[in-house]
């Protein structure tokens, strides 16, 4: 069963022409520096690893808060850890971590906004501005990668106004990364290591 789902997944990612294959050897390209990587592709990165860091995440809620998550796959795993809660709210700008926090009987808003297909989150303008009318408790939130100088940054500009917009709104916040992040850089800087608790 797992092996068809690769070969299908595998065959969409060469007809985009998101990979390649050569020697047996299959190598994700990045035809451009703000490329989104697709949410099943990042679903399936350092899996048990954000399985952990949602366990240590979730150890910053208590109950009655409210709660922003990013669109990220790592934000995403916090989401069965909620269901002991019985008075907390979640905002998120990513359509997947709606819909399951929404179908565990979880209190939550989604910004809407323009859709983005490879990372199933909503961005832009109208994103944007449901996000900046809240206040939360505490934002948890991810990047691509954290520089050796603790330059924390992303490939996707407009994911990255979302993320800076829970920064601002919200009390407590939270990186989620694991240890294949850091020492790298992308396109845009987010933040530092310094202005996340």
């Amino acid at each position: 069963h797992i092996v068809v789902k690769l070969a299908v997944i595998f065959s969409f990612l060469q007809k985009k022409e998101l990979l390649t294959c050569k020697r047996g050897i299959v190598t994700l390209k990045t035809n451009s520096p703000d490329q989104r990587i697709p949410l099943f592709i990042r679903h399936m990165e350092q899996n048990e690893e954000k399985q952990i860091i949602a366990r240590k995440a979730v150890k910053y809620i208590k109950e009655g808060y409210v709660i922003m998550l990013d669109a990220s796959t790592t934000a995403f795993q916090i989401i069965p850890y909620l269901t002991d809660y019985k008075n907390i709210l979640v905002i998120t700008n990513g359509a997947k971590t709606a819909l399951e926090a929404a179908s565990m009987g979880i209190k939550t808003i989604c910004t809407g906004g323009e859709i983005t297909l490879e990372s199933f989150s909503y961005i832009g303008p109208d994103a944007e501005s449901v996000l900046s009318k809240y206040n939360a408790d505490v934002a948890f939130f991810s990047c691509r990668g954290i520089s050796d100088d603790g330059t924390v940054s992303d490939n996707s500009i407009l994911e990255n106004s979302i993320r800076k917009i829970m920064i601002k709104k919200t009390k407590k916040c939270y990186l989620l990364a694991d240890s294949s992040k850091i020492g790298k850089t992308y396109l845009n800087t987010l933040c530092s290591i310094d202005d996340v608790d």
